[in-house]
């Protein structure tokens, strides 16, 4: 197991949520793949939505939203200063949508828009760290943004997270990047795709077996590509009632 106990390092995601038109709907359908529960004492009173739990601890969190909020899973950047790296989205071309704002003694968040588009968060950890599992299944593993203007997002990120950039030679043909904390430790990367519609981050949750729950999405009420072995695990992208996708993996 991978359980987190302290608040993560600087530009770290460590969090994330999910914004849809039926709650109620939502929790049944993401049970039912990842086997969360759900803490109903968390709805909306701490300003975080509904928190999905595995092993009893926070993995994520479900919110009811308005149309025009817009839907899909959002993920947050860990920051130790979050007036601090919102003024650095800016100064790096970023746009606030939502500036900081206290959520009661669980932290400080903002939401943001990089300049190809792509929307992301900001935690300022207090009370609440942010995911307390991540690396095995029912949980996030990775995100990584998928824009088909690479060159903007790479300056971006890098000036303000102080990434270093790590060519993706296993892959040599596609031109993806990784994403580096100082410390050397890999948060993400930057896959430069011409064919996508619009910039993203996209959502990787770890799974015991890609196949069936590709299955078990179908028989949720949800649909999903065909399971396919990359060099990293057998992945499929699951897209959830709303129209929502994300993407699971088996890791060897």
């Amino acid at each position: 197991m991978s359980h987190v106990t302290s608040i993560q390092p600087a530009g770290t995601p460590t969090w994330i949520d999910l914004r849809v038109p039926d709650r109620e709907r939502a929790l049944a359908f993401y049970g039912a793949l990842f086997g969360w529960e759900y803490d109903t004492g968390a709805v909306d009173g701490r300003g975080l939505g509904t928190v999905c739990l595995l092993h009893g601890r926070p993995v994520a969190a479900v919110a009811q939203a308005p149309a025009t909020t817009g839907f899909g899973w959002n993920m947050y950047f860990a920051t130790a200063d979050c007036d601090g790296t919102a003024r650095r989205v800016t100064e790096a071309g970023g746009v606030l949508l939502k500036p900081p704002t206290d959520i009661g003694d669980q932290g400080r968040a903002a939401i943001a828009e990089d300049p190809v588009g792509a929307r992301f968060g900001l935690w300022e950890g207090r009370a609440h760290l942010g995911c307390e599992v991540v690396n095995e299944p029912g949980s996030l593993v990775r995100n990584d943004l998928v824009t088909p203007d690479p060159g903007p997002a790479r300056d971006f990120y890098t000036a303000v997270f102080d990434y270093t950039l790590d060519l993706n030679e296993t892959l040599p043909d596609l031109d993806f990047t990784f994403l580096r904390r100082r410390d050397g430790h890999e948060i993400g990367g930057i896959f430069g795709f011409p064919a996508a519609p619009s910039s993203s981050w996209v959502t990787t949750f770890e799974v015991a077996d890609t196949d069936a729950v590709a299955d078990r999405a179908a028989a949720a009420g949800g649909t999903a590509g065909v399971p396919e072995d990359t060099p990293y695990g057998r992945s499929a992208t699951v897209t959830d009632p709303f129209g929502v996708e994300f993407s699971v993996i088996t890791r060897p």
